[in-house]
């Protein structure tokens, strides 16, 4: 692994951490989703898929949220995973203006394989690091994501 290195003359965009974040997402994004769509999914369907792998039911404006897709796009997402049978749309025991949505046995059978492969990516791309290393990175990521997403 080449080590990054620190100058007063690297350009901004070098220790920008937005920046730093959104190119290592990129690249190993990139690297996963070339397995996505060798899978028959488009990155906007495993975005959602595996977002709801969970099991949990969520409103489709967290879902957007989560899986970093317009809420327009998920709409339309939705629509054609429902009418496959990979999700459903339930309504919300108290706010009838929300709609939650949640993925059915047959949408969880067919992203099981993907998540794993997934999980074996992900062991991949942070075994350079070593476990603590990468437990701390996981850790700040989190810490980030909590203390700037919106209040719902």
């Amino acid at each position: 692994m080449n080590q990054p290195i620190d100058t007063a003359d690297d350009d901004f965009v070098d220790n920008y951490t937005p920046a730093l974040l959104a190119q290592a997402s990129q690249l190993i994004s990139g690297e996963f989703h070339v397995i996505v769509q060798a899978n028959g999914f488009t990155i906007s369907d495993w975005r959602v898929l595996s977002t709801l792998s969970g099991g949990k039911p969520i409103s489709i404006g967290e879902l957007a949220q989560i899986s970093v897709t317009k809420q327009p796009t998920v709409t339309r997402l939705l629509d054609r995973m429902e009418a496959q049978g990979y999700v459903k749309r339930i309504p919300h025991e108290t706010d009838r203006r929300i709609t939650l949505v949640c993925i059915t046995p047959r949408g969880q059978k067919l992203t099981s394989s993907l998540i794993a492969q997934a999980r074996a990516h992900e062991d991949h791309v942070l075994a350079p690091l070593g476990k603590k290393k990468a437990d701390e990175l996981r850790a700040t990521l989190k810490l980030l994501i909590h203390l700037h997403r919106p209040a719902n």
